[in-house]
């Protein structure tokens, strides 16, 4: 967990000249990863198999975690003709460590996709049935978070009505690498979740050329909008990444928001595509 610790300071550190911020906002510090893979899925619904990707590039202890959630998963059933079939789906979960002392993390899955919704950008975009993105120009940064150092990723939901235009767009949730009093996050995150939603309003996609029903109203998919500054690499797989969480939300007209799936589950500048996901009966981790 050395690597956990090195990366909390170093955002200690890079935003103690902006808020010291009281000591209940720093305990909500995390570090995360995701982990991505296929779970083989029987007729019944349980796990027999979970292929993880690039497994050696993850912490033994990560690895030991996803095996034990996966094995008491279980799934609705997947129907074929009203038949109940195997079925092999993608994941992609957040696991989550918390300093529990000044040696001691505890590790947990904090949420997951699976299904559709997990799919690699690549094997997304390359389904005849994919919404693709045809204008997602960026949100301008803000200039008032750019003065405070702020930082973070938005995890907006949208409707894309059959047109290809946003008809709605909610942000989720918002999670932060700045710190400051409660009332400081809670201004911050209004401000990116503004800047991401104005942006989205303007973005256009292209329909399902084939596939779905021709009854079909709208469809609904998820991005993740980061704010960053110039020179910020993203964790790669495997790595760790630290922030302040914020709360989820659900938009009040998305019906796919089911389970413990969760927006912060996903990588971020990636389009999620939130039809036929699966639904997991079970905890992510067994109590």
């Amino acid at each position: 967990m050395n690597r956990i610790m090195v990366l909390l300071l170093g955002l200690l550190l890079s935003l103690a000249s902006h808020a010291a911020g009281p000591g209940a906002v720093r305990k909500q510090i995390e570090s995360s990863m995701l982990v991505t893979g296929w779970a083989l899925i029987a007729p019944g619904g349980s796990v027999t198999k979970l292929e993880i990707d690039e497994q050696e590039k993850l912490p033994a202890s990560v690895v030991k975690l996803v095996e034990q959630g996966g094995a008491s998963w279980r799934f609705e059933p997947v129907l074929i003709d009203g038949v109940a079939r195997k079925a092999k789906a993608r994941m992609s979960l957040r696991v989550v460590a918390k300093k529990i002392d000044a040696d001691l993390y505890q590790l947990s899955i904090r949420s997951g996709y699976f299904g559709e919704e997990a799919q690699t950008p690549e094997e997304y975009i390359a389904r005849p049935d994919a919404i693709k993105p045809l204008a997602m120009k960026p949100p301008s940064y803000p200039e008032n978070a750019a003065r405070m150092g702020g930082r973070g990723t938005v995890y907006v939901v949208l409707k894309i009505a059959r047109d290809g235009s946003v008809q709605e767009s909610f942000a989720e949730q918002v999670n932060l690498q700045v710190i400051g009093s409660e009332n400081q996050m809670a201004s911050m995150r209004t401000i990116f979740s503004k800047a991401a939603l104005s942006a989205a309003k303007k973005w256009t996609f292209q329909p399902p050329v084939a596939g779905g029903s021709p009854n079909e109203t709208g469809w609904v998919v998820r991005v993740p909008v980061e704010f960053q500054f110039y020179g910020y690499e993203r964790p790669t797989y495997g790595q760790w990444d630290s922030y302040v969480p914020g709360p989820t939300q659900r938009a009040p007209w998305d019906t796919n928001a089911i389970g413990e799936q969760a927006p912060d589950a996903m990588i971020a500048g990636i389009l999620y595509d939130a039809r036929n996901s699966l639904r997991l009966l079970t905890p992510l981790q067994p109590g």
